[in-house]
């Protein structure tokens, strides 16, 4: 038998699962439903070891042997022998999201499961063995043990306010056994000591290893599951004035019709998308760490194939092969199941921004756009007016062509509209400070306003022919003026604008490129060919090579390798189940009727064709179904009641360890891009304000590949997520600051960001302090005139005044009476709204009458003087005591 031994984060409780290993095909497991403390754990195992000693006595043998530590069960699989389980052996925290730890799967362990004495041998076994570890779990596959992944901050945030009396009648109804994935956000009971937690479903349509848990899902205790995302996951800090604010990048790569370029294209028959990703930017003030206390905002877009059925054949061996229509679909019976799933997800506007080419000397884009624009208008006919589907054509290659228009500059003013329709995610009300600095771009904003903030009410969907290049520029420019928002809703800016070439735009579009690089390898085979710099006229000749270098890496991807990558696709998501009997994956000549069921079989229930959207879903827009409180999504929910005084919700013993000797390595394991680092200059008296215009030649880091950066040798990471470029493209690879011909990857296995070293002659040693001493024309960009203006001297000796009689109303307090009038004051209008607030009267804070008892308490207890134990102190220390010993 193998005995799997797993605890919480504490360490305070342990579940036991026993998995029968005399069983060649089928997989037997028993779940011990008992929570075991660590002296309960010690003894059961003691026992097992005795138990399984060859002889009694003898000292020699063990019993029972560790063969593995892992970091959680990825699943268990099967091809035509016995079972294997999968297990993350290695793990590396890449983000941190209001104190829940997001994990990087590093590395995994294929354990066969049977005894080799029971074991029935297949030939092909290790053939399929082969295909199923093609595909990398050590490369861009994400986990949480406490936050769902697969769901966004808003729908995570909503679940928690849902009213407590509809989680008490389902508390009654509920009776498995469970504990809340929000360990810190439970919902107080009125009076009593209890406290409610929730769990919700995942959404399948992102979690990757659905398949591998299908097996034991029903059997084992929920704890034990781990669903997995693929995507991208980046987070960068951003400093203002010391502030720290996190901004976090989640990309969540759908499960659905997964695969390569042009293997998969358009949609299948159940309205799932080829190369469907879901970006989400989550930003939070990382000073507050709690969900229920902080500031956290976010924003959600998506990118995926045009939702029709189309392909191209890449048996022609060009470049770009012809697009094909394959199938007729008057009635836009596959766009209308994917548009549902938006809706019910999303809600309304779903905006539809297509960047393929609408003028072409050969019929060949144009294919598709036709086609959509007739699926929507036809779609739009039943949907009401104001919740119709929204579509922008425009066609992107032509703008950039074209040398009178700016391409961002009209991709701005598209984002600006969008980002209005469609509002953000914020857990708190608008800010006092918005009220005071109001802005018109503010007034406009749509999304949902509650009482505990906003929502985001429908979704962006971009798409060109691969949604790669074109679609990352797209989604950077409206992620940014998205961003622009999220910071004023928290008050960090006066005005929802940003800028580019300041620190915050720089370190966004660095983590937008890292998240661009990313999933175009996963889909295309090679980094991005052309990025944000390239639409913005500013990359440096040298990007031209790395460029053809990514687009013949490209080619050769989709030619040679992709098969491959596609069967270990289909095998691991379970598209394909190998059986006895059947043809083998590598025999079948298409995958077409794996991922289309409806060529094996007719449904019997046919999709009306106006009434093509789901029941319920309408009389809930514009808020998506899935977030809306009803019986259907309250059935997706797990509650539980716990004890006000039990671990699982204390946050702080969970994230701190008080009880632990700490390291800094694992305390500080998180090395992040940081704002004042990497980007800003470090000349002096330079405005450390991250949203103030440097230029070019005014960073940490440049932008425009000059002459003199030739002898520069940066030191970059890629975002650890970035997944390593093929052989075929080391010496070119293309890092996301274009920096020099002379850009290396950092090799080493450490994933921190270096500051660029500088390589200089001793001759440029007189350049280096010339430039420390600057004009005032060099740091602020203006010259100061010779003579101030008669104005600007009246205001100044104003100030001084001021000052002045501060002063003396200080010293006059203590030598005149009350009586004394001071006639050389200068009555002031307050400024501010609040009537005490001028420079004369400030009242300070008075603290009630318990603070000053526990204070006073304080200082006694230094003294040796302990008060007595109240009643509450004896009941919290026996809790802790049964809890943390017994």
């Amino acid at each position: 038998r193998y005995f799997l031994v797993g605890s919480n984060p504490a360490e305070t409780k342990y579940r036991v699962l026993k998995i029968d290993r005399t069983e060649p095909k089928d997989l037997v497991i028993i779940d011990d439903k008992h929570v075991y403390t660590q002296q309960e754990v010690r003894e059961l195992l003691g026992r097992l070891d005795l138990g399984n000693r060859t002889k009694m006595g003898q000292k020699g043998s063990s019993g029972l042997s560790r063969a593995v530590s892992a970091f959680g069960i990825v699943g268990f699989v099967r091809f035509l022998e016995g079972y294997y389980i999968v297990l993350i052996t290695k793990r590396r925290k890449m983000a941190d999201i209001g104190g829940h730890a997001i994990y990087k799967i590093e590395d995994t362990n294929m354990i066969y499961i049977p005894h080799d004495s029971v074991r029935v041998t297949h030939p092909d076994e290790a053939r399929y063995l082969r295909i199923f570890q093609n595909v990398d779990l050590s490369s861009n596959f994400y986990f949480s043990y406490s936050y769902d992944l697969s769901h966004s901050l808003q729908y995570n945030l909503t679940v928690l306010r849902m009213p407590l009396e509809a989680l008490k009648t389902e508390t009654t109804q509920t009776r498995q056994e469970s504990f809340d994935i929000f360990e810190d956000e439970g919902l107080s009971t009125q009076g009593g000591s209890g406290v409610f937690g929730i769990c919700s479903k995942p959404y399948e349509k992102y979690v990757w290893n659905c398949n591998l848990l299908e097996a034991v899902r029903n059997i084992v205790h929920r704890d034990w599951l781990l669903y997995i995302i693929h995507g991208f996951c980046g987070q960068s800090k951003l400093l203002i004035y010391g502030r720290p604010i996190y901004v976090t990048l989640i990309a969540r790569r759908s499960s659905k019709f997964a695969g390569t370029r042009f293997l998969k294209r358009g949609a299948n028959c159940e309205g799932d998308v080829a190369n469907e990703v879901e970006t989400e930017q989550i930003l939070y003030d990382a000073s507050v760490m709690s969900f229920s206390a902080g500031s956290y905002s976010s924003y959600v877009q998506v990118r995926g194939s045009v939702p029709l059925y189309w392909s191209q054949d890449i048996s022609t061996m060009m470049p770009k092969p012809p697009i094909t229509l394959d199938q007729a679909d008057p009635f836009a019976h596959v766009a209308a199941l994917h548009f549902d799933q938006m809706l019910q997800r999303f809600g309304s506007p779903i905006i539809i921004l297509n960047l393929v080419k609408e003028r072409e000397k050969r019929k060949h884009e144009r294919i598709l756009s036709e086609e959509l624009v007739a699926a929507v208008t036809y779609l739009n006919q039943f949907l009401p007016p104001e919740h119709a589907i929204i579509y922008i054509p425009w066609d992107m290659a032509k703008y950039t062509k074209s040398k009178l228009c700016n391409v961002l500059d009209r991709l701005n003013v598209i984002a600006e509209s969008v980002v209005k329709k469609t509002g953000f995610f914020v857990n708190r009300p608008d800010s006092y400070c918005s009220i005071l600095r109001p802005d018109e771009k503010w007034n406009e904003l749509g999304g949902y306003v509650v009482s505990t903030g906003r929502l985001q009410t429908g979704v962006l969907r971009t798409n060109c022919v691969d949604c790669l290049d074109r679609t990352n520029t797209a989604q950077f420019m409206v992620g940014k003026c998205a961003l622009a928002y999220q910071l004023y809703s928290l008050g960090l800016i006066d005005k929802p604008n940003l800028q580019f070439d300041t620190d915050a735009v720089r370190l966004f579009e660095e983590l937008y490129e890292d998240h661009g690089d990313t999933l175009s390898l996963q889909y295309g085979g090679s980094q991005l060919v052309h990025r944000v710099k390239t639409y913005r006229k500013i990359a440096p000749w040298t990007q031209h090579s790395k460029d053809i270098m990514q687009t013949l890496s490209r080619y050769y991807s989709n030619a040679f390798s992709d098969a491959d990558r596609q069967d270990s696709i289909n095998l691991f998501l379970g598209v394909f189940k190998p059986s006895e009997g059947k043809p083998h994956l590598w025999e079948l000549p298409t995958d077409f009727y794996l991922h289309h069921k409806n060529t094996l079989g007719l449904s019997q229930t046919r999709q009306s064709y106006t009434y093509w959207w789901t029941t319920g879903v309408l009389t809930h827009l514009p808020l998506p179904f899935d977030e809306v409180t009803c019986a259907e999504n309250r059935r997706k929910l797990t509650v539980k009641k716990f004890h006000k005084y039990e671990e699982e919700i204390d946050i702080h013993n969970e994230f701190f360890r008080p009880y632990e000797l700490s390291s800094f390595d694992e305390t500080f394991c998180l090395a992040m891009t940081n704002s004042t680092r990497d980007f800003m200059p470090k000349n002096v008296g330079i405005d450390p304000s991250p949203f103030t215009v440097r230029k070019p030649d005014e960073t940490g880091k440049s932008v425009l590949g000059n002459k003199n950066n030739r002898e520069e040798t940066v030191l970059q990471r890629k975002t650890a997520a970035s997944a390593p470029p093929p052989p075929s493209e080391e010496a070119v690879s293309s890092s996301s600051e274009d920096d020099s011909g002379t850009d290396k990857e950092d090799e080493g296995a450490v994933s921190q960001r270096s500051t660029p070293v500088k390589v200089t002659d001793t001759g440029d040693n007189t350049k280096i302090t010339e430039n420390v001493v600057q004009s005032t024309k060099d740091v602020y960009g203006v010259n100061l005139s010779d003579i101030p203006s008669e104005d600007d001297l009246a205001i100044y000796a104003r100030f001084v005044q001021l000052g002045q009689s501060q002063h003396k109303q200080d010293k006059g307090s203590q030598q005149f009476c009350s009586k004394h009038p001071l006639d050389k004051v200068i009555n002031l209008i307050p400024i501010s709204s609040f009537s005490q607030d001028n420079i004369y009267e400030v009242q300070p804070p008075r603290a009630d009458r318990k603070s000053i008892e526990i204070f006073h308490a304080h200082i006694q207890a230094g003294r040796g003087n302990m008060q007595p134990l109240g009643k509450d102190d004896f009941l919290m220390y026996r809790e802790y005591i049964r809890n943390r010993y017994l």
